[in-house]
C-alpha cells in the first residue's frame, strides 16, 4: 500500500512538470500577442499633470485679435467679450418700425377664428401669425442687444394719436377704418377683405425692405441683412399663395 501511494505521488510530480511548461508557453504567447497589438498603438501618458494641463488649457482659451494690413495680431487676455458694432439709424428706425407692422397683421389673423369658417384662410392665418410672432420677438431681442427702444417715438416714426392709433402709417398697413371694414365682416366677405387686406400688408413690408437698401449704410448688420432677406422672401410667397386664393374665388 505504501508503495502504490509513494507511485501515486511521483505520477502527479510529473505530471506537473510536464505541465509547467505547457502554462509557461500560454504566458508567453500571451505576452507576445499583447506586445504586437499595442506595438502599432501611439503611446498614450496618463499621467495626472498632463491631464490637468490639458484640462487648464481648456478652460482658458486663447484669443488672437488680428491686426490691420501690415500689423501684428494681438493676443487679448480671457476675460474679453465681444461687443456688436453700433447700428445705423436707419437699421433701428426699420426694425422698429416692422415690429408694429407686425403687429397689425398678427392682429388681422386674430379676427380669423370668429369671422370664417374657410379652411384654406383659417390655414394661412395660422402660418402668418405664426411667422410674424416669432419674427416680432426676434426684433425685439435684436433691439434690445443693442440697447435700443423697442417704441419707435422718433423723429419720423408716427406719433400715437388720442385713441393709441398712429396718425401716419407705414407703407401697406390698413387704415382705421378698412379695419374697422374687416372687424364687421363675416364669412365670404371677411374672406374677401383679409386676403386683399394683406396683400396690401405684405406689399408695404416689401416696400420697407426695398427703403431700407436703398439708405446709404443701412442694411448691413449680419443679422439685419438675413432677417430682411428672409421676410423679402417669404412675404413674395405668400402674396402669390394669396392672390392664387382670390382667383380661385372669382372663378
Amino acid at each position: 500500500m505504501a508503495g502504490y501511494t509513494r507511485k501515486m505521488k511521483q505520477s502527479h510530480f510529473d505530471y506537473e512538470r510536464q505541465s509547467q511548461p505547457a502554462h509557461g508557453a500560454v504566458a508567453r504567447l500571451g505576452t507576445f500577442i499583447a506586445l504586437v497589438f499595442f506595438a502599432g498603438v501611439p503611446a498614450i501618458s496618463f499621467s495626472r499633470p498632463a491631464r490637468l494641463q490639458q484640462s487648464q488649457s481648456a478652460q482658458a482659451p486663447v484669443i488672437v485679435q488680428p491686426g490691420a494690413p501690415g500689423k501684428p495680431s494681438r493676443t487679448l487676455p480671457p476675460s474679453t467679450k465681444a461687443t456688436l458694432p453700433p447700428p445705423s439709424q436707419a437699421d433701428v428706425e426699420f426694425m422698429q418700425g416692422m415690429i408694429m407692422h407686425h403687429s397689425q397683421a398678427v392682429e388681422m389673423t386674430a379676427m380669423i377664428d370668429s369671422h370664417t369658417e374657410n379652411k384654406d384662410v383659417r390655414s394661412l392665418g395660422a402660418r402668418i401669425s405664426r411667422s410674424q410672432s416669432d419674427e416680432i420677438k426676434f426684433m425685439q431681442r435684436w433691439l434690445a442687444a443693442r440697447g435700443k427702444p423697442i417704441s419707435m417715438s422718433m423723429p419720423g416714426m408716427p406719433d400715437m394719436n388720442k385713441s393709441n392709433r398712429p396718425m401716419a402709417l407705414m407703407p401697406g398697413m390698413l387704415t382705421p377704418e378698412q379695419m374697422d371694414a374687416l372687424r364687421n365682416a363675416k364669412g365670404a366677405e371677411f374672406d374677401h377683405l383679409f386676403l386683399t387686406g394683406m396683400i396690401q400688408h405684405h406689399n408695404g413690408a416689401l416696400i420697407m425692405v426695398k427703403n431700407l437698401f436703398d439708405t446709404a449704410g443701412a442694411g448691413q448688420d449680419a443679422e439685419l441683412f438675413n432677417f430682411t432677406t428672409d421676410v423679402d422672401s417669404g412675404q413674395r410667397a405668400e402674396i402669390k399663395i394669396m392672390q392664387s386664393m382670390l382667383a380661385k374665388k372669382s372663378s
